[in-house]
């Protein structure tokens, strides 16, 4: 499978700083309705994926949803690192295969740990569908 014919490079990716505000995080989520963003640290290395859950449990341990309350808080604060494993630009098949099937989304990484883009079980099962020989 050829993961950067099927992947979302990053200029095209929504993702989060780790240094950007808890608020950044909550306008960009609500603009775009996302579940799930890519969090990159200053380097562009990928350190993780902050999900709806991360900021309700924010929300809920501050105990207010007033924006400004959370302008003091970074992204970094409420990530999850061990959630949503990358997997290296050349990963195996089977190895993206398992991937999508317990994430919507796959980011992808370069041999550096920096963020190259993601891949969707959408565009995965696509690129599968079209290995299937026409009858």
């Amino acid at each position: 499978m050829n993961i950067a014919k099927i992947m979302i490079p990053k200029i095209s990716a929504a993702y989060l700083l780790e240094k950007n505000t808890v608020r950044q995080g909550l306008e960009k989520f609500t603009r775009y309705g996302y579940t799930a963003v890519p969090v990159l640290d200053e380097n562009g290395i990928y350190v993780g994926t902050v999900t709806e859950g991360d900021f309700l449990r924010h929300i809920m341990k501050l105990g207010t949803t007033e924006m400004r309350e959370h302008e003091t808080y970074l992204i970094k604060d409420i990530i999850r690192k061990d959630f949503c494993p990358s997997l290296m630009i050349a990963a195996e098949q089977k190895d993206v295969i398992s991937a999508v099937m317990n994430q919507n989304f796959v980011p992808i990484v370069d041999g550096r740990g920096v963020f190259c883009g993601i891949i969707t079980r959408k565009g995965v099962i696509g690129s599968l569908a079209e290995q299937i020989p026409e009858k």
